[in-house]
């Protein structure tokens, strides 16, 4: 069987390199061999959002790598289905694997569709029901093309369901959660990332922005950053790793040089992937418009306010681990102090999504 895997994003890296790891247990018990190539779009490109992932999750070398992380949505998505059609027909697989809901993941499966070549969506079925999001666009359109779905929860089950799509639906668990249960302790072992901030256990609060909808609105990113001021101090700051379209709206407003020199914010490139677990881990708080960040959160039992007004993942706010805050600063500072009873979640699995996806396949 041969399988192309698609990749472009940070947490497609880590999706990517669990089901990696199961098709390698898998091929050397000598069954069906499963031979999986890795394509790399470029999307996140530079070594600390890209490379690094590669290295530190032991994800075999991609075969191909594109160039294809600069321009608008649409420019993005041309150029990734341009030359992923290109390898498609020349390579011909069994299955094209795409991951979550990125420019890479839709560029992937419409190339794979038009080629008549099956897709595997990870991560399907979620859903924020908000249209402005460009990533509920791709995810809309990824699951309507896939001949097999893999939910990460009982919910993004029924999501699909509504929709009408009920074959080849199943739902497995979350890679990212095995992700979680595989690194989180080398992470502990390993990062040093606490002595080089001189920051302490549970005296620090983790603060990621990267989503258009935030950084491309002053007006939110204003609020959001009045917010994060009042709230760090020199005894418990706020850690905020810079992702490009953040720096971007800083010096675009001159803020750059001013957040720096807040005492209660400590600015830092973008993380390794071991680095970013030991911050999730033991942050006081998180602060974050990921997606997935959220569901990290929850993995290392570290309270998460989103700023954003929805979620995929509603279960992360019923169990009151999550907050759903918005870019409104009182709102923010409103969910900081509140004080919520705590649930587990059943929904992940048991940390073997990936083993259960390539049984599947």
């Amino acid at each position: 069987m041969k399988i192309i895997t698609i990749v472009g994003a940070r947490p497609q890296f880590i999706k990517a390199a669990m089901v990696s790891r199961a098709i390698l247990k898998h091929n050397e018990k000598g069954k069906k061999l499963i031979n999986e190539q890795i394509l790399h779009t470029g999307q996140h490109y530079d070594t600390n959002m890209s490379q690094v992932f590669f290295h530190e999750m032991g994800i075999p070398t991609p075969t191909w790598q594109l160039n294809c992380g600069k321009g608008t949505h649409g420019e993005m998505t041309g150029q990734m289905l341009i030359e992923i059609e290109k390898i498609l027909i020349a390579n011909r697989p069994d299955y094209v694997l795409v991951y979550g809901d990125t420019n890479s993941t839709l560029a992937g499966a419409l190339a794979a569709a038009k080629l008549h070549v099956p897709i595997v969506h990870v991560e399907a079925g979620l859903r924020s029901f908000n249209r402005q999001m460009p990533e509920e666009i791709n995810r809309i359109l990824t699951d309507r093309l896939s001949s097999l779905l893999f939910c990460p929860t009982y919910e993004a089950v029924r999501h699909l369901v509504a929709e009408g799509i009920r074959d080849g639906v199943h739902h497995v668990g979350d890679v990212m959660y095995d992700a979680a249960l595989t690194f989180g302790s080398i992470a502990d072992n390993s990062s040093q990332i606490l002595s080089r901030l001189d920051i302490h256990r549970k005296r620090y609060r983790l603060c990621t922005i990267h989503r258009a909808e935030n950084t491309d609105v002053e007006e939110r990113m204003r609020q959001i950053f009045t917010a994060l001021r009042e709230m760090g101090t020199v005894d418990c700051p706020v850690v905020l790793p810079l992702h490009p379209r953040t720096r971007g709206y800083l010096e675009r407003y001159n803020q750059l040089k001013s957040i720096q020199n807040q005492p209660g914010i400590v600015l830092i490139e973008p993380l390794s992937f071991l680095d970013m677990v030991m911050l999730e881990k033991h942050a006081l708080t998180i602060l974050t418009d990921s997606g997935g960040v959220q569901k990290e959160a929850y993995f290392h039992h570290t309270p998460c306010i989103t700023l954003r007004e929805e979620t995929e993942w509603g279960e992360t706010v019923e169990s009151g681990w999550n907050q759903l805050a918005g870019y409104k600063t009182k709102e923010i500072l409103r969910c900081l102090n509140n004080k919520l009873e705590r649930r587990d979640i059943n929904e992940y699995g048991t940390g073997n999504a990936a083993q259960k996806i390539i049984g599947l396949l």
